[in-house]
């Protein structure tokens, strides 16, 4: 009776010790922070001191089971040991829900995107939880921890198994960190893990990209540092993005100009200046060489006056940056007609509005073409040879015309 009599107290003690810890202690510490800068962190607050308010109950019942009377010292023993786990387990969750509490905080910060931290707060939430499971152990072997961390070098081979992955991710999660090279918000591009979308999540195994059909790419956080893979941050930084896109022309299309196609071709204003500034240094040249063949003079080609008209065009358009390379080349001709290349730059990151100003772009110029005289290559189709096929008035002949040859007649 005596020793029932001392363990009811000693429990009606620590019982009273959790009301007053939870009840007065933890409602006029939330109150206090509900009325101070930091009311939105009063829940995550609460939450931590709830846990810790577990800790004096606990201490009670740790250091009084040593003054009831008559209980064996093994019971004794295993109950303090228990004690001492749970105090090492409530402190280890109390520590690891104020690193998150710090990280929320720090992610509240405009440049948090830049240098995330979350892979360091999980790093951090993993030795403590390895801490609190060494010196639990060693609290209910009743040993000291010192003899269990020396036992850990023979498992060193099977730790570093075990947790391959995680050092992996570890040692990739400050590589990325240090050298910026991945952010939350950044646009990658990862073709070997159907990766293409933006970076909502930078954890310490894992970085999940949301890809532009809205479903989520996970990538194991190493593999950003031993495989390849393309950050469009330096493009939306810039503000603006890339147009490299060519026309095939025809070759057999490509010819000199007489004075009546420079007549009509003037009646572009973006090309009076140019046809009069060329038309004035080719007779010039002529003059001063005053060639016997009309082959060796020199003579304007309607591919180079419609280079120099594309040129001028994007020149003009306010949706094409004048700050950045501004190209219209030729690459090598081939089998598929003659490239004429335009490499500019939108003033727009905004893939809509990018894909918009590209294709205004490529139907003006597919529409003005043939004001000089070129045509756009075009593989012959089922469609063109039924054309060809059609005899006088649009009826059949009953048989297969081959396309009729092109010809292309020479200035005189």
């Amino acid at each position: 009776m005596q020793t029932g009599m001392a363990l009811l107290a000693l429990l009606a003690g620590a019982a009273l010790a959790n009301w007053v810890a939870k009840r007065i202690v933890l409602k006029g510490v939330l109150r206090l922070l509900g009325r101070s800068p930091f009311e939105a962190e009063a829940r995550h607050v609460g939450a931590i001191a709830a846990r810790l308010s577990n800790i004096l109950p606990t201490v009670i019942v740790q250091v009084g089971i040593a003054a009831v009377p008559s209980l064996p010292m093994e019971f004794v023993s295993l109950v303090r040991s228990l004690c001492a786990v749970i105090i090492i387990l409530t402190l280890a969750l109390a520590v690891t829900a104020t690193l998150t509490l710090g990280n929320e905080l720090y992610q509240r910060r405009p440049d948090a995107g830049n240098r995330p931290i979350k892979g360091y707060v999980q790093v951090a939430n993993l030795l403590v939880y390895a801490a609190a499971a060494i010196l639990m152990l060693a609290a209910l072997m009743n040993q000291s921890p010192l003899l269990l961390l020396s036992g850990l070098g023979a498992m060193a081979a099977v730790l570093m198994l075990v947790f391959k992955d995680t050092i992996l991710s570890l040692v990739a999660s400050v590589q990325i960190g240090s050298n910026d090279m991945v952010r939350v918000g950044d646009w990658i591009e990862m073709p070997k893990l159907d990766a293409n979308g933006d970076v909502i999540d930078i954890a310490l195994h894992t970085v999940k990209v949301q890809n532009f059909d809205k479903t989520i790419t996970t990538i194991p956080t190493y593999r950003l540092i031993t495989e390849s893979f393309r950050n469009w941050r330096g493009m939306s930084e810039s503000g603006g993005r890339r147009i490299m896109r060519a026309l095939m022309i025809d070759q057999n299309s490509i010819g000199f100009l007489d004075e009546a196609d420079l007549a009509k071709l003037a009646r572009f204003s973006v090309l009076r200046d140019y046809l009069q500034q060329r038309r004035d240094e080719v007779q010039g040249w002529n003059r001063k060489h005053a060639p016997s063949e009309i082959l060796d003079a020199r003579r304007l080609t309607n591919l180079g006056t419609f280079r120099a008209y594309v040129l001028a065009y994007l020149k003009a358009r306010p949706d094409i940056a004048d700050d950045k390379t501004l190209l219209v080349r030729q690459l090598a001709p081939s089998e598929n007609g003659l490239p004429l290349e335009i490499y500019a730059f939108a003033t727009t990151t905004v893939w809509a509005q990018y894909e918009t100003i590209q294709a205004d772009i490529f139907d003006h110029l597919l529409a003005v073409m043939p004001e000089f005289g070129l045509r756009v290559f075009q593989r012959p189709t089922g469609a063109d040879f039924a054309f060809r096929s059609q005899g006088p008035g649009g009826s059949p002949e009953g048989k297969f015309l081959s396309p009729a040859p092109i010809s292309f007649q020479r200035n005189p």
